[in-house]
């Protein structure tokens, strides 16, 4: 090919690539989604850490008052961490190329996220039947505030879930849903992370010392 020919190609229009370039275009842009879901998991991690700050911070006034202890709480914890164990089965049954697993895995997951927004929903219904705790309250308030914020977080992950198993269901092909897989059980893992920071610190109890130290303010 001459050097006029080669100026005169149009990049755009080509479409006889390799399957060596078609797999490097693959694998970049399975990267570009990875760092950009990591990207958005560093802004996600940058708000729950303001709040807790601010929480810590509004813990120091005399007028607070901590919020009661929902054993139910324990409950969802323990849901929540179930759903994100059902995702690394998942992934583990797409190595395996275990397609049928990898259904189950995925549905499962599904189903015991809905559960734990069923039950931080039920805990709401729990907190309001207190007439003690108003919302005035500015623990109060932050509960409503944190565990609605973690919820929405987990509704928007729940859309990529539901595309993902439609893809499973419609293609039944393991590598057309091996990505979006490993994807929603990085966004699992971390967000079930932030739930344990959030009722360890913030939903058992008045624990305005620890809570002080973590944010460096004492």
């Amino acid at each position: 090919m001459t050097i006029f020919n080669q100026l005169m190609l149009k990049p755009w229009e080509e479409t006889g690539l390799t399957d060596q370039e078609t797999r490097y275009s693959g694998s970049t842009k399975e990267a570009d989604k990875r760092v950009a879901l990591k990207v958005f998991l560093g802004v996600i991690a940058v708000i729950f850490t303001l709040l807790i700050v601010a929480y810590a911070a509004r813990m120091g006034y005399e007028d607070w008052r901590p919020g009661p202890e929902i054993k139910l709480l324990w409950i969802n914890t323990a849901v929540l961490f179930i759903g994100s164990i059902f995702f690394e089965l998942a992934r583990y049954s797409i190595r395996q190329k275990k397609i049928i697993f990898v259904r189950i895995n995925l549905l499962a997951a599904g189903f015991f996220t809905l559960l734990f927004l069923y039950g931080q929903y039920q805990a709401w219904l729990q907190l309001d039947s207190m007439t003690y705790f108003k919302v005035t309250n500015p623990a109060i308030a932050f509960f409503y505030l944190i565990t609605s914020l973690h919820g929405l977080h987990l509704i928007g992950g729940l859309f990529v879930w539901a595309r993902t198993c439609v893809r499973m269901i419609i293609y039944s092909e393991i590598s057309k849903v091996r990505q979006s897989t490993d994807l929603c059980a990085l966004y699992w893992h971390f967000l079930f992370f932030v739930w344990l920071v959030l009722f360890g610190l913030l939903f058992t109890g008045n624990n305005l010392d620890y809570l002080l130290i973590i944010c460096g303010i004492k």
